[in-house]
């Protein structure tokens, strides 16, 4: 799968998601994009947008959108209070449609 992480996120959380092909808004040249364009550019390269950005599902009609989001939920975005979420990401992400939003959270 082709996750794109959002600029919120630490950019070594790619290689503990090292099952799928992982790149970050910075090396695509994409940060500071407002969520509407982001999610516009990456619809066609990318198959799920991964943000701790809890306002996106509010702020944005996904269902016409051709990506899914998954949005961390955690006490920072420092990778180690991120590091726990990864099962649950890649749990998240078997059978994860275009257009969906998943939350995930620390058991």
């Amino acid at each position: 799968m082709r996750l794109l992480l959002d600029e919120s996120l630490p950019e070594q959380l790619r290689f503990l998601l090292d099952e799928h092909h992982v790149e970050t808004t910075g090396y695509r040249g994409w940060k500071s994009k407002g969520n509407g364009e982001l999610l516009a550019l990456a619809r066609d390269t990318f198959d799920a947008l991964v943000t701790m950005d809890r306002s996106i599902p509010r702020q944005q009609n996904l269902t016409d959108r051709d990506i899914a989001v998954i949005v961390l939920v955690a006490r920072s975005n420092r990778l180690e209070d991120l590091r726990p979420l990864v099962a649950q990401i890649q749990e998240s992400l078997r059978g994860l449609g275009r257009g969906q939003v998943v939350h995930v959270n620390a058991r």
